[in-house]
C-alpha cells in the first residue's frame, strides 16, 4: 500500500512539473510573439505615415495623438466586420486560407534569435527552417483565390503567387552566400561570426538586392503590383497578410 502511494505521489508531481513546464514554454513563446505583432501594427502606421508624406497628404491622424492607435482600431475593425462566405467556395479551405498564412509567418520567429540566450529554439538548420516556411505562405495566397471559387479570384491569386516565387529565387541567393561563407546553418553562429566585421560591409551589393527582394516578397511600395490583383482578397472578410 506504501508503494503505491509513492508512486502516485511521484505521478502526480510529475504531472505538475510538466504543466509547469508547459506553461513556461507558453509564456516564453507569447513573450515574442506579442512584441513582434505589437511591432508589426506600429510598424503599419509608420509606412501609412511615411506614404502620406510622399503623396502630399495628411495620413491617419484622428485615432489617438497623432493617429498612433490606429493599428488597433484597424485591428478591433477587422474582428468585429460580418464574416461573408461565398455560397459555391469550399468552406474549410476558405477558413484554412488566411490562418495558415498567419500561422507559417508566426512560426518563422521561432529560430530568429532576438539576444544572447533569447530564443525560442537554436536550430543547427535555423536558415533552412525559415526558407522552408516562407515557402509555405505561398499556399495560403494560392488556397485563398482557389477556395473561393471564382475564376477571377483564382487569376489573382496566381499571379501574385508567381510574383511572390520569384522575388524567392533573389532573396535565397543572396541567403546562400552567407551560408557558403560562414559554413552554417545556424543564425546564432552566423551572427557571432560577424563580431569583427559586419557582412554588411564588404558584402553591400549583396545586401541591396537582399533589401529589394524584402520588399517584393512582402508586397511593398514599390513592389505592391499583387496588391492590385485584389479579388482573392476581397472574397475573405479578414485577411492575414
Amino acid at each position: 500500500m506504501e508503494s503505491n502511494y509513492i508512486a502516485a505521489a511521484a505521478a502526480a508531481k510529475q504531472q505538475l512539473e510538466n504543466i509547469i513546464n508547459l506553461l513556461f514554454n507558453f509564456a516564453d513563446i507569447l513573450s515574442i510573439i506579442l512584441p513582434v505583432l505589437l511591432s508589426i501594427a506600429f510598424m503599419t502606421i509608420i509606412e501609412r505615415k511615411q506614404l502620406a508624406a510622399h503623396q502630399r497628404r495628411v495620413g491617419p491622424n484622428t485615432v489617438g495623438y497623432y493617429g498612433i492607435l490606429q493599428p488597433f482600431a484597424d485591428a478591433f475593425k477587422l474582428i468585429l466586420k460580418e464574416t461573408v462566405i461565398p455560397s459555391q467556395s469550399n468552406k474549410i479551405v476558405f477558413y484554412l486560407a488566411p490562418v495558415s498564412t498567419l500561422v507559417f509567418s508566426l512560426l518563422g520567429w521561432a529560430v530568429i534569435p532576438f539576444g544572447q540566450g533569447i530564443v525560442l529554439s537554436d536550430l543547427n538548420l535555423g536558415i533552412l527552417y525559415t526558407l522552408a516556411l516562407s515557402s509555405l505562405g505561398v499556399y495560403g495566397i494560392l488556397l485563398a483565390g482557389w477556395s473561393a471559387n471564382s475564376k477571377y479570384a483564382f487569376l489573382g491569386s496566381l499571379r501574385s503567387t508567381a510574383a511572390m516565387i520569384s522575388y524567392e529565387l533573389i532573396l535565397s541567393s543572396a541567403i546562400l552566400i552567407i551560408i557558403l561563407l560562414t559554413g552554417t546553418l545556424n543564425y546564432i553562429t552566423i551572427i557571432e561570426i560577424q563580431q569583427s566585421v559586419w557582412f554588411i560591409i564588404p558584402l553591400l551589393p549583396v545586401f541591396i538586392f537582399y533589401f529589394i527582394s524584402i520588399l517584393a516578397e512582402t508586397s511593398r511600395t514599390p513592389f505592391d503590383l499583387q496588391e492590385a490583383n485584389f479579388m482573392h482578397y476581397l472574397q475573405h472578410s479578414l485577411v492575414t497578410k
